[in-house]
């Protein structure tokens, strides 16, 4: 299993650890941000592609900045492949 540690830009999580194994996320853990969200979002990302994940999340918006935690996610996954 490979551990993904990314330290997110332009949002107000600060740091993301992403557990992923033969291509499949097997977990996600986010430090800061909209907690009760980002555990929604890592229970619902848990068990798909990578590919699928970074195919639904990026360029999701958080209010007018240019990124959010979700495409964040997507950033560092793309990043890690």
């Amino acid at each position: 299993m490979k551990t993904i540690e990314y330290k997110p830009k332009g949002t107000c999580s600060r740091f993301m650890e992403i557990d992923v194994e033969d291509g499949v996320v097997q977990g996600l853990r986010v430090v800061g941000g909209c907690n009760g969200n980002l555990k929604g979002i890592a229970a619902l990302v848990t068990g798909m592609k990578v590919e699928d994940v970074i195919a639904r999340l990026e360029g999701i918006r958080c209010g007018p900045k240019k990124t959010s935690c979700p495409d964040q996610i997507a950033q560092a996954l793309k990043q890690a492949q």
